[in-house]
């Protein structure tokens, strides 16, 4: 599944990891007013991550500080796996997201997104015979989303899609092939809009 070959989701390995993906998912939607460790702790559970959280500080205010790098995940969410998402520090992800994990999706630091933006790792055949509805294989292609990107709500990112450091991509884009770093895209197909300058060099403009 992880290499892009094609392989068959309904089995019961696979089917099993879903439903425990889908369990801590609920976690995380269900909350009512989670602490930032609160978050930072069903996050974890939702992506296996087994890395421990620093020590809980005396108080709210200083054990939020703490975990200032941590990402922020809104709910609602859907994912498949969990397990093949990676979010970088001080990541934003808005209401609504979903993720079909089939393959890897990495999210780079200090990247936001708007709500409703969905990461499709996954794909099927394009050959109905070989598709062959849930008893047909499917496959996938990583996703990659650079550091310091926004992406705007309802953003649909496909299978094997690179977006480069920096770039935006504009509501309701859906990017179908990669992005070169500091570039604003937009629209279905995504397209280049325009190169990003920077603020100074604006300014001095």
């Amino acid at each position: 599944m992880l290499r892009g070959d094609l392989y068959y989701a309904f089995t019961p390995d696979l089917i099993q990891d879903r439903k425990e993906c889908a369990r801590a998912c609920r976690k995380l939607n269900t909350a009512v007013e989670p602490t930032r460790r609160e978050l930072a702790e069903i996050w974890r559970e939702i992506t296996r991550d087994q890395t421990p959280l620093p020590p809980k500080a005396p108080t709210e205010e200083e054990d939020e500080a703490l975990l200032d790098d941590y990402p922020i995940v809104e709910g609602p969410l859907k994912m498949d796996y969990g397990y093949n998402v990676s979010l970088g520090k001080n990541v934003f992800v808005n209401a609504n997201s979903t993720w079909i994990d089939t393959c890897s999706i990495t999210i780079g630091a200090r990247t936001l997104m708007g709500p409703g933006c969905s990461f499709y790792s996954g794909t099927h055949p394009l050959d109905h015979r070989v598709r062959n509805g849930t008893r047909g294989p499917e496959s996938g292609k990583p996703i990659v989303v650079g550091e310091d990107c926004w992406l705007g709500g309802g953003v649909t990112v496909l299978a094997g899609v690179t977006i480069g450091k920096g770039s935006v991509v504009g509501a309701g884009s859906v990017v179908t092939k990669d992005v070169p770093e500091g570039v604003v895209v937009v629209g279905n197909p995504a397209r280049v809009l325009k190169k990003i300058v920077r603020e100074e060099e604006n300014d001095a403009a």
